[in-house]
């Protein structure tokens, strides 16, 4: 391919994205695909001579498109999103066209300073004190998983990287049972190993972690000869939006010299808003606190916001600086590379650019608060209708229900009928958790091109698909 095809392609390509875009709500928002169905279409052995790209193009449409699940969908409602954007896409282009590896200074200064300043623009945004440095992570994972490494290695004395851990205190960390699944993974990863992560109950309209029964916690596990390290603190759980209350547990955490680290993933984007701010109060207190813009703020994955306190314990816990890494000449400047787990880094600031400069802070504020109002409207709605039940009020833009139909049998089964039958019949895409022991549907607006018509028409796809199903039930019954 020369220049010339490659301008051809890529004005296909970007034509091609448009039209995907301005047609996908025509489409059923999960793929309607069984296991292994695209797998057998593929060829077994690859081309030995090149192929055109016409062809290749007539098979993206063919072959992949009804194999995808749609998350640009407007009636995406499961999971979180993984949200983008047109000024988003247009930014991923050209990251992609420079394809720079940024993980040095040297190697791309524009792409470390422009990380710099975005990061320091979302600090301001989220209303987190200037004494936080940012770094962007490829994920709240990654970035949960850095910040108990550096949880560790500062209870540890930094014994940890230079020793190991064998022969050592158990190290500690504390965590209600609504914190994400990467926690549970990040303990394993740095060692500390699933039997040491702690879990505290939580209590309250909000299901936050008990601040008293932290303290006890750590309290008895110091009294055992064990080693408190580390607490993390929810804001926004996937399960149901849970939210710790951080001012109390931050207080517990100062006061034995415990690491706090947030874990806003979702929920952190709708702090640019400032009348939700009270769900964050006492995050200035942390050490560190991650949310992803990829999930909220309407920029492509990978995107992940990791603000810390003291940048040098997390340098000097993941940073090593062989002689080929070095910038010679340049002593002091930013890598962020000793920031993160992996060496190699993309140019993932300049998509957060050109999406904070196109919409602006207003603009993204008021998407953000539709959202939210539509799942207040939508949680009265549930909670109006005779045979569905409001099981978690909305948490900012997450909320929870189930049918609940007077004389039905197990609930747990029928939700889950009902959930598959949703999934299927292709107008929405909803997922489920599991809430005080009962299966539960979950409903979560946050897409970037979702309107108040999107969720109403949603929730009555639900509501016609769980009457004919109670209607075929009383059938089999008879």
């Amino acid at each position: 391919m020369d220049e010339d095809d490659l301008r051809r392609w890529a004005h296909r390509a970007a034509d091609w994205s448009a039209d995907y875009l301005a047609g996908v709500g025509d489409r059923p928002v999960r793929a309607q695909v069984a296991p292994g169905e695209i797998f057998r279409q593929l060829p077994a052995a690859p081309p030995e001579a090149g192929e055109p790209m016409e062809a290749i193009f007539a098979d993206l449409d063919r072959l992949i498109l009804p194999g995808m699940t749609h998350w640009q969908h407007p009636r995406f409602f499961a999971y979180f999103p993984a949200n983008a954007s047109p000024p988003s896409l247009v930014a991923e282009f050209v990251t992609a066209a420079m394809a720079a590896q940024c993980m040095l200074w040297q190697t791309s200064p524009a792409a470390t300073e422009l990380e710099s300043r975005v990061t320091d623009w979302l600090r301001a945004m989220i209303g987190l004190p200037a004494g936080f440095s940012g770094v962007i992570q490829d994920s709240a994972s990654g970035a949960t998983l850095a910040a108990l490494l550096t949880a560790r290695e500062r209870a540890l004395g930094h014994a940890g990287n230079r020793d190991g851990l064998a022969g050592r205190a158990p190290v500690r960390v504390y965590a209600s049972a609504q914190v994400h699944s990467s926690v549970d993974k990040a303990v394993r990863i740095a060692g500390i190993g699933d039997a040491n992560l702690v879990r505290i109950p939580v209590a309250g309209p909000l299901h936050g972690m008990d601040p008293e029964a932290l303290e006890a916690a750590i309290v008895a596990d110091r009294a055992a000869g064990r080693l408190p390290a580390a607490v993390v603190a929810c804001l926004g759980g996937t399960s149901i939006g849970a939210c710790d209350p951080i001012d109390a547990v931050a207080r517990v955490a100062r006061r034995h010299g415990l690491f706090l680290h947030v874990d806003a993933a979702w929920a952190g984007s709708a702090m640019i808003c400032p009348e939700f701010r009270d769900l964050m109060r006492g995050a200035e207190a942390a050490d560190s606190l991650v949310f992803n813009p990829h999930k909220w703020l309407f920029t492509h994955f990978d995107c992940s916001a990791h603000f810390v306190r003291d940048p040098g314990a997390l340098t000097d816990t993941l940073g090593l600086r062989p002689p080929f890494l070095r910038t010679l000449g340049h002593e002091g400047v930013t890598d962020y590379s000793e920031w993160s787990v992996p060496l190699g880094r993309r140019f993932r600031a300049l998509k957060l650019w050109f999406v904070i400069r196109s919409y602006g802070v207003a603009g993204l504020q008021e998407m953000i608060r539709r959202h939210v109002a539509w799942a207040g409207e939508l949680a009265e709605r549930v909670a109006a209708h005779p045979d569905f039940e409001l099981v978690t009020g909305p948490i900012l833009s997450l909320l929870t229900f189930r049918y609940a139909p007077g004389g039905a049998g197990d609930l747990d089964a029928l939700n889950e009928r009902l959930l598959a039958r949703i999934n299927d019949d292709g107008r929405t895409y909803l997922t489920q958790t599991r809430h005080d022991g009962r299966f539960v549907i979950r409903f979560q607006i946050g897409q970037t091109t979702t309107t108040r018509e999107d969720v109403l028409t949603a929730w009555q796809a639900v509501e016609e698909i769980a009457g004919a199903l109670r209607r075929e039930e009383a059938g089999t019954a008879r």
